[in-house]
């Protein structure tokens, strides 16, 4: 297949790698950008594999916590415009505060704010700003204690990444600094044990093609992969990163300091893994100008 200028753009950011680099490695994997990352790690030629969803959309996200209940929501618009407009963040707080009641984004279209629905609500303010909205999605999470934290809040509660975090025994302000930390490093999961199976084959098969690239034995390439995925689950599991408060520590031996055991997070990014189509300004301007 023909390769374009902008794949071949878009492999360099998201790698690091050169123009001729990312060429053939597109070439070799036919246009498949997950393949060609992992075609340039396996050569040693991608500084980093920054494989997260673009942060595409605009809006809010926003947090609420109740007693041992936290929720967080994301909610949609085109424009970052309109995060900024007061009625949109007091109708995210509120769809928010709906969300308490009920578990799942079904479920909280029906819930009611003020005796009208809130799919009716976000209907009623697409009407009246003039933008599409959507209620994306909603996570929720309990525990004994549950602490939140927004980073770029736009007022309270709201802001650009929510994350909630549920500990046993502990304290809340230290569950705000493991929040801080999530929003910072974002983990793949909790521990080793939730990480999805294929994320780690997949890396570990990334590995395996790197090593037998120096030509190494297959005797010293096992030892080499058993030090490189440990340092690996260290890097994307929770209670295995540095924590950011004090980097002697892993974020699981903090939380042993502190009293507490870290039992969930949630963590909500305004617009994650959606990509929007971006055009030529003069193009949109000449469209717009057409009707």
């Amino acid at each position: 297949m023909a390769i374009t200028a902008a794949q071949v753009k878009e492999l360099r950011e998201m790698t690091g790698a050169g123009m001729m680099d990312a060429k053939k490695a597109l070439t070799e994997t036919d246009g498949d950008m997950e393949a060609a990352i992992d075609w340039l790690r396996t050569k040693g030629l991608a500084k980093a594999a920054k494989k997260s969803g673009r942060t595409a959309a605009e809006g809010l996200v926003a947090v609420e916590v109740n007693g041992g209940v936290g929720v967080a929501v994301e909610v949609n618009a085109e424009t970052d415009f309109v995060a900024k407009n007061a009625e949109f963040q007091a109708m995210v707080s509120d769809i928010a505060g709906a969300a308490l009641t009920v578990d799942s984004v079904e479920a909280l279209n029906d819930a009611e704010i003020g005796g009208k629905k809130v799919a009716d609500v976000i209907t009623d303010k697409i009407a009246k700003i003039g933008e599409n909205m959507t209620l994306r999605r909603m996570a929720k999470i309990e525990g004994e204690t549950v602490a939140s934290y927004v980073h770029n809040a736009a007022g309270a509660g709201l802001g650009q990444i929510g994350v909630l975090v549920a500990l046993t025994g502990g304290s809340e302000e230290f569950g705000k600094q493991v929040a801080m930390h999530i929003a910072a490093t974002n983990p793949a999961s909790l521990n080793e044990a939730e990480l999805d199976p294929a994320i780690v084959e997949k890396e570990r098969q990334v590995q395996i093609d790197i090593a037998r690239e120096s030509g190494k034995p297959d005797a010293v390439i096992e030892k080499m992969i058993v030090g490189r995925m440990k340092k690996f689950l260290a890097e994307v599991t929770l209670l295995g990163q540095p924590f950011v408060v004090n980097p002697d520590l892993t974020v699981e031996q903090a939380a042993k300091e502190a009293g507490a055991t870290i039992t969930g997070y949630v963590r909500l990014q305004v617009g994650d893994g959606i990509e929007k189509v971006e055009e030529d300004f003069a193009a949109e301007v000449a469209k717009a100008a057409q009707g």
